[in-house]
């Protein structure tokens, strides 16, 4: 390291009381940060279950009692409703992301990691319906949730399209984003309707990808 006039100083023993120093701070902030993360994400997932079932316009105070803390912590993390919104749309997208490899390890065909994938992105485009609403006229934020969304899911469901095709037990002509877009359309309007079952539809989409025997 150097001193105010440029100088190197420290030698072997500056460097390892330095090295000590940072080493211990990483060990303390980890712990520190993890928990954080933990705690955000305990608040993004009671939002996108309050906005399931209320919108996006779902109280604050439900929020909060759905978390088990105080709305000043909610404040605290997302100072307005489109940071929230924001932060749900997003935590939301990176779940989705995450379940496509974890669901085709695990499935017990690739067609049928497709499908449990396909029902979590149902779910999720529930918590996206009033998006636009809630921010309002920045459609500049709008547009780049919207390409965040097609980078990290548009990848993920090709993944699974083309491992089912490859075992044979779909046709290979329809791309991921043709699906993605033919699934979205379905569930529009579910949101106002309780008596739509958008799930239902999906699923004869789904189905109508096998190869006939």
């Amino acid at each position: 390291m150097t001193d105010g006039s440029g100088d190197v100083k420290g030698g072997k023993a500056g460097h390892q009381g330095s090295e000590g120093g940072t080493g211990q701070g990483r060990q303390a902030g980890r712990p520190k940060r993890a928990d954080a993360r933990r705690n955000q994400a305990t608040l993004l997932d009671a939002a996108a279950a309050a906005f399931v079932e209320a919108g996006v316009e779902a109280p604050v105070r439900d929020i909060a009692a759905r978390a088990g803390v105080g709305t000043a912590t909610i404040y605290r993390h997302f100072p307005t409703r489109a940071d929230l919104v924001v932060a749900v749309y997003r935590h939301q997208v990176e779940a989705c992301a995450e379940a496509g490899p974890a669901l085709l390890a695990a499935g017990p065909t690739p067609y049928a990691a497709l499908g449990h994938w396909i029902d979590l992105f149902v779910r999720f485009l529930v918590t996206k319906h009033g998006l636009a609403a809630a921010l309002q006229s920045d459609e500049a934020g709008f547009q780049s949730l919207h390409a965040h969304f097609l980078d990290r899911l548009v990848p993920v469901c090709a993944r699974l399209l083309d491992a089912a095709a490859a075992s044979g037990e779909i046709r290979s002509d329809l791309t991921a984003l043709e699906l993605m877009r033919g699934v979205g359309n379905l569930c529009i309007g579910a949101e106002n309707d309780p008596d739509y079952d958008a799930g239902r539809l999906v699923a004869v989409l789904v189905a109508g990808l096998r190869r006939a025997d």
